[in-house]
């Protein structure tokens, strides 16, 4: 892995199995995170949107974070997600993912309050002078409702432990331009993947990893290795199952773990409440996905 990419270069935010009673299922965890690294991962980001964290407590997200340690730690980079609208907890769970021993902490935008710019500073502030932990920003404003500005960019690029993006706004001229700023950028959108490596990313943070992850991992040497045309190869055969994932409702888990079913790796599609597991129609959708991209 070069030093140039903190946290590896094909990462994927993991999905959290779930018991029959709810409870988070600690050995399905490390079954996702070993297959992960199976298939082309070098980082895994535990805890995120996708491992559905705003229904997790604090105490989960450590007896998540812990067993995907026993399981991989030492193999791969770990990132905890430790983002939320509340500062004080995201600084509790940022703390917690540091005393377990992480590589790195993913933030994003405080969700839904929809804090002002100088807002969204100080949230960062708090939790990145709280811990000594390399931070990824996280950038989604479809799904928080507020945009990381470039002035906040620009200053939070000068505390010593904020490091790199994951963008997902879009913006691959922005992107750039932090990179010139001292970032270094993951692509936080699938369907954006080769475009951001075209532009500087060094990988990904990736939903379809779960199920492509070997996919990625060619697609990303063969950028490094400046094979434009294996690259190209690569991100068109996983067109069909980021459409299929992606066209899933709340495709970061529900689909996953549709995919994981599918592949064996799981023996359940169990999701949280508000989310729904995807129907038998769905799942059927996902499977064509798989198909089509030659990984089924």
């Amino acid at each position: 892995m070069s030093s140039a990419a903190p946290f590896g270069t094909v990462l994927t935010a993991m999905a959290t199995p779930f018991q029959t009673d709810g409870s988070v299922d600690l050995e399905g965890v490390q079954k996702v995170a070993r297959h992960l690294v199976a298939h082309g991962h070098d980082g895994l980001v535990v805890s995120g949107t996708t491992g559905e964290s705003p229904t997790t407590s604090v105490v989960e997200d450590g007896e998540i974070l812990a067993a995907v340690k026993d399981a991989v730690g030492g193999e791969v980079k770990i990132v905890a997600g430790i983002g939320t609208n509340d500062t004080r907890t995201s600084l509790e769970l940022a703390r917690q993912a540091e005393k377990i021993g992480v590589d790195g902490l993913l933030l994003v935008t405080p969700y839904y309050s929809k804090p002002g710019q100088a807002g969204v500073r100080e949230h960062f502030r708090q939790v990145v002078s709280g811990v000594d932990v390399p931070v990824m920003l996280y950038d989604v404003p479809g799904r928080t409702g507020t945009a990381i500005g470039y002035d906040v960019y620009r200053e939070a690029i000068g505390w010593d432990t904020v490091v790199a993006v994951k963008e997902a706004a879009g913006d691959l001229a922005r992107g750039t331009r932090l990179i010139d700023l001292g970032y270094t950028v993951y692509s936080g959108d699938d369907a954006l993947n080769l475009a951001w490596l075209a532009h500087g990313a060094v990988g990904m943070v990736s939903v379809v990893g779960h199920v492509a992850g070997d996919l990625l991992r060619a697609m990303v040497d063969a950028v490094a290795a400046g094979d434009l045309a294996a690259a190209r190869a690569a991100y068109a055969r996983t067109l069909p199952v980021i459409d299929a994932i992606m066209g899933a409702p709340n495709y970061g888990a529900t689909a996953a773990k549709a995919g994981l079913e599918l592949l064996g790796v799981l023996d359940n599609r169990r999701v949280r409440s508000p989310l729904l597991a995807l129907d038998e129609t769905e799942v059927a959708a996902v499977r064509s996905g798989l198909q089509a991209s030659g990984i089924l």
